[in-house]
């Protein structure tokens, strides 16, 4: 079986989260209608940040009678949060191939995706064998399987009640060191 992967970040004082939902490529429709399903009329897209704390209870609520599976990877930034995203990418990318991962969607950071996709390829490259992944950067009003990750990544980073809440989704976490 093949998957899909939707990631995003979050960072909270000098502690950075990756977090991927990984998806059955059969649950993608019934999921966005989900997700769609949960905006107010002219909202565009969840972002838990920008979300008040009932909302934010509401629509975790709502995930976790769905069930996503998500698997989170935490790096201290306090040095350069670009090192621990990508040291988190490299990681996640290694745990996901294993899992035979076909799709991955990241965030959109702008300029910054050019990051991404060199370590990317240069993860691919250690693996011919699964040289068919394909990943793309999308903005998260296109993607709505994005905002999974976003509010596991929040909910990680917010700690307390928040990480407790959305502990039923999270499948996998991985603390990495600081170094190299």
């Amino acid at each position: 079986m093949s998957l899909h992967a939707f990631v995003d970040e979050s960072r909270r004082r000098d502690t950075y989260f990756l977090a991927a939902a990984v998806i059955d490529p059969g649950e993608v429709a019934v999921l966005r209608k989900l997700l769609r399903g949960l905006l107010f009329a002219g909202q565009r897209e969840l972002h838990f940040k920008k979300e008040k704390p009932e909302r934010r209870k509401a629509v975790l609520s709502k995930l976790v009678e769905c069930g996503p599976v998500v698997h989170v990877y935490q790096r201290d930034c306090a040095d350069s949060e670009e090192r621990a995203r990508q040291a988190c990418l490299v990681r996640m990318l290694d745990d996901l191939l294993d899992m035979r991962l076909r799709r991955l969607v990241l965030d959109s950071r702008e300029e910054r995706n050019l990051h991404d996709a060199q370590t990317i390829r240069a993860a691919l490259g250690k693996r011919p064998s699964h040289s068919e992944v394909v990943y793309e950067h999308m903005v998260s009003t296109q993607e709505q399987l994005l905002w999974i990750a976003d509010v596991a990544a929040w909910c990680a980073g917010a700690g307390g009640d928040w990480a407790r809440r959305v502990r039923p989704l999270i499948a996998k976490t991985v603390v990495l060191p600081d170094w190299p």
